[in-house]
């Protein structure tokens, strides 16, 4: 009994010990997300700081609480596109901003339609007589893009200029199923249509070549048009031709390499920069080594505040891939955004409707779920805008139907209208242990999709039917929103991605333009002045879990940008697992029909590695991990 007493007792102790664990942590968050707010406080005379720690995202995602408890690495930071240029816009005109400066030290980059926006605001700051300057220790094409805009680019001595244009390699990973006993069971349309090439085949189909080569030939051009136009002394030629010989002609100082070359102007540490700018705009505190007066992004928007003068223009952003279901920020949910807008147009007075879209597509019964809602604000005789950013393909343009008017970049990722259907089963896998398939059916498809002895003929036939019969669908909606016959829109479509300017010329957009050009378009469709409204953006609220989790969490993640070609090897492998890993979790993953342009992974934001992937990813790591 006595050892029961003191059994009892310690078991009491413990509960007491982690609820009181529970509660100081619980407050712990609370009191965190109750500081982590901007403080308005902290606009004063000096230069705007934009600390780019991260990728830029149309819409930063929302933190997971079991991801934060259970990770061992912190998640890469996002900073939202439409804050940088709105400071960018109030320091123009704000006069305690005396000028802009960029610390991309940590950046990790963002879609190419989104550094352009940016590189035409900066522009734009410059023009109004403040100047710009940046710091990295080193660049790389989408920090230089935005770098190429400043007045002064400095750089570590240590660093340099790193340009490699895009393309490369991507897994292929028909021998790993194989030898696994796995068959991927696709079902798809479009000559185009390669999302599943990884899936069935070892290497690129030529078709899909042609076309992703087109795309990147199309968006290289572009960026370094913008890189001459905004900096044309910079000699980048000779990096991006004969990379080899040009370093090896600098001896391998990538950082002098540089400066010769006018990429940059300054070779100096982060004290120095400091300095540098401290003497120009005032120090931060006179004792302090390299700090100079800085306004950081948030405080700036954060004490003006969001505007709210005349008639509402809602805003609704599909970021990201579209899933079924619901979820927070940064995931384009059907129901989720379907219900924001329903309630919008019930509760809102929305003069017009604009529809930012950023995602390579997803699942068909989402893509039209969304569509739905945005077609009830044209029955309520409501403009419809659409402004595509760096991705609207697949069910990206699905979404983006019932538009007025479409606006989208040069450098914009669209297209792709086809479909597609992957199942994986194992029976051959299962063979090779021991684990065969028998029974008795009752009409053909008993059973069926059979994942122990594999798929029938009669299903195949019905599966592969009803994909035929989802991308006619596809296209007769393209083809009543566009104004063309079913057959010119195949011709266009097939699953193939084009980039903004050829999708212009071949009808799929109808205008070049950025955020700025689809809200005037709106207000002017609904009859507003141009000081006679303002936006209303519909967004899903983080959840009080995240938001707690996000105050605790730093405000920027501690993940450095490649410096050297050591680092940018290190970067790719790292990119490689994350890419390997959201593969292998969309093949077992997905449910549904999927209108899906994987290919872009390429052209937006970063993959960014999560924690919760598929028992193949997962066997694919152990398998890797493995000692040998």
């Amino acid at each position: 009994m006595q050892f029961l007493r003191i059994s009892w007792k310690v078991i009491v102790g413990l509960k007491d010990l982690l609820v009181l664990l529970l509660l100081l942590l619980f407050f712990g968050l609370l009191f965190a997300a109750l500081n982590a707010g901007p403080n308005p406080g902290m606009v004063r005379d000096g230069a705007l700081l934009l600390k780019l720690d991260g990728v830029i995202s149309e819409q930063p995602a929302e933190i997971d609480p079991l991801t934060a408890l259970t990770s061992t690495t912190m998640p890469v930071g996002e900073i939202r596109q439409r804050d940088i240029i709105r400071s960018l816009k109030l320091a123009e005109k704000d006069k305690r901003i005396k000028a802009v400066v960029l610390d991309m030290d940590r950046f990790i980059g963002g879609g190419q339609a989104s550094l352009s926006a940016i590189g035409d605001s900066l522009d734009a700051v410059k023009k109004a007589g403040k100047p710009v300057y940046t710091f990295a220790t080193a660049y790389s094409d989408d920090s230089y893009q935005l770098a190429a805009h400043a007045t002064q680019i400095w750089m570590d001595p240590m660093g340099g200029a790193i340009l490699t244009g895009p393309g490369g390699t991507q897994p292929y990973y028909k021998g790993l199923l194989d030898q696994l006993g796995i068959k991927a069971n696709i079902y798809r349309v479009g000559t185009y249509k390669s999302a599943v090439e990884p899936y069935m085949r070892s290497d690129q189909s030529p078709e899909s070549k042609a076309a992703i080569k087109a795309v990147y030939d199309e968006i290289w051009g572009q960026w370094k048009a913008d890189v001459a136009k905004a900096r044309p002394q910079a000699q980048i030629e000779p990096l991006l031709t004969d990379p080899a010989g040009t370093v090896e002609g600098a001896r391998g100082n990538l950082s002098q390499l540089a400066l010769d070359n006018k990429l940059v102007d300054k070779l100096g540490d982060r004290v120095a920069f400091g300095k540098f700018i401290a003497g120009k705009f005032g120090a931060d505190d006179p004792k302090s080594t390299g700090g100079f007066a800085a306004v950081p992004m948030d405080a700036l928007l954060a004490n003006y505040g969001p505007p709210n003068a005349g008639k509402q223009i809602g805003v609704v952003t599909i970021a990201g891939t579209i899933i079924d279901g619901e979820a927070g920020p940064g995931s384009a949910a059907g129901d989720t955004i379907a219900k924001l807008i329903y309630e919008a147009l019930d509760q809102k007075d929305l003069r017009a409707l604009v529809v930012r879209v950023d995602s390579p597509g997803g699942s068909v019964t989402a893509s039209e779920k969304i569509r739905l809602a945005i077609a009830a604000a044209k029955a309520k005789k409501i403009p419809v805008i659409v402004s595509m950013a760096n991705l609207a393909a697949s069910g990206g343009y699905w979404v983006s139907l019932p538009a007025d008017v479409i606006f989208a970049e040069p450098s914009t990722i669209t297209g792709s209208i086809g479909i597609f259907g992957v199942i994986p089963s194992a029976e051959a896998g299962l063979a090779k242990i021991g684990v065969n398939a028998d029974g008795v059916k009752t009409t053909p498809l008993s059973g069926e999709p059979d994942i122990l002895g594999g798929f029938s003929p009669e299903f195949d036939r019905v599966a592969q039917s009803a994909i035929e019969n989802g991308y006619r669908d596809f296209i007769t909606r393209v083809a009543s929103a566009r104004k063309k016959t079913p057959e010119q829109v195949d011709a266009i479509a097939q699953g193939r991605v084009w980039a903004g300017g050829t999708a212009r010329q071949i009808g799929l957009v109808d205008r070049y333009g950025g955020m700025d050009d689809a809200l005037a378009e709106a207000a002017k469709r609904a009859g507003l002045k141009a000081d006679d409204w303002h936006a209303v953006y519909i967004e899903p609220q983080p959840s009080f879990a995240g938001t707690l989790f996000g105050g605790l969490m730093p405000k920027r993640a501690s993940v450095a940008a490649p410096v050297d070609i050591f680092a940018m090897a290190q970067w790719q492998q790292q990119f490689f697992r994350a890419r390997v890993a959201a593969d292998l979790d969309m093949l077992t993953r997905v449910q549904g029909v999927q209108a899906q342009c994987l290919e872009c992974a390429d052209f937006g934001t970063p993959v960014q590695t999560k924690n919760d992937a598929g028992w193949l990813a997962a066997l694919l790591r152990m398998l890797a991990s493995a000692p040998t």
